[in-house]
């Protein structure tokens, strides 16, 4: 706190609040309290303000808030928001578009379907923006991001721009690993031309809102599918439809999905999570690792 509290405001043209609470920020609507949650302005603005926070500061980068869940203890560091920011979208040469990291899957969809570009449907159904995509090779449909990817953008610690292509990581099914400490704040994409090719991305959407919970308060998969297998129809099989703990309950529609249907604490999810890993593995030997983030500390 006290690094960022020795910068002027005519320095950081962002918004600093303290003590944030990310129950406003997360799209399960729980969790604690973050010690700093930052909005940049700009690249600019991000770079200034990296540059500014210790080297060993807890750093958290922020898009739509899926994904994740904030233990109630809150999170010790600095949240850096990504929505709003970051939001270039523009057609390049050779049916390649450039994506800020800020930019919405379903919006990127949407573009990508007016450009008469295919390949770019799945991201319709990605409930997050095109950082946290990269972060963690997400996919939906059949797509996945990393297929797209010809190059990316990423900055450090220190506020330096760093140009990367997919040789610089290792990347598997819902897993990239990279250069430490840097983050993705663009990427360059490639799809295929094809106007004869009818793109629906309502029927895409509609289609995502028939076999999944869309509306509620969820973070979309929790758990990777296991190889050769799914994790919903483990879930089921193990008969946890519509288990409850707190507020927390696995989704009747989508096995693979936990709602925050009563207010529940991030301690009801995660006792939650805890308890299908528990159930599953007893009963069928397969240990169902989280696709969903846990950050933070628990409540004391």
């Amino acid at each position: 706190m006290e690094a960022i509290s020795m910068i002027s405001t005519t320095e950081i043209r962002g918004e600093i609040r303290y003590d944030e609470a990310m129950v406003n920020h997360t799209s399960w609507r729980a969790g604690g309290m973050a010690d700093r949650y930052c909005v940049p302005a700009d690249v600019d603005d991000l770079s200034l303000l990296l540059r500014s926070l210790p080297d060993d500061e807890n750093l958290l980068w922020m898009g739509l808030g899926s994904n994740t869940l904030i233990r109630d203890g809150g999170f010790r560091g600095t949240v850096i928001a990504t929505q709003g920011v970051m939001s270039q979208l523009e057609r390049r040469e050779n049916n390649r578009v450039y994506v800020g990291a800020g930019v919405a899957g379903a919006k990127l969809a949407r573009f990508c379907a007016r450009e008469n570009l295919i390949g770019a449907e799945f991201f319709a159904g990605i409930p997050g923006l095109l950082g946290g995509a990269l972060a963690m090779n997400a996919g939906a449909f059949g797509g996945e991001t990393w297929r797209q990817v010809i190059s990316v953008e990423t900055i450090d610690r220190h506020g330096v721009i760093h140009r990367r292509t997919p040789e610089d990581y290792r990347i598997a099914y819902r897993s990239v690993e990279g250069p430490k400490d840097e983050w993705f704040i663009s990427a360059l994409l490639e799809f295929e031309a094809d106007v004869s090719e009818s793109i629906n991305i309502k029927q895409l959407l509609a289609k995502r809102a028939e076999s999944q919970p869309t509306g509620t308060a969820n973070c979309g998969s929790v758990f990777r599918n296991p190889e050769n297998d799914y994790a919903a129809r483990l879930i089921e099989q193990c008969g946890l439809k519509g288990k409850r703990i707190g507020g927390a309950v696995v989704s009747e529609k989508h096995a693979n999905f936990i709602i925050n249907d009563q207010q529940a604490t991030a301690a009801d999810i995660e006792a939650l999570i805890e308890l299908i890993q528990n159930t599953v593995q007893e009963q069928t030997g397969i240990v169902l690792q989280t696709e969903v983030k846990i950050i933070g500390d628990r409540q004391a």
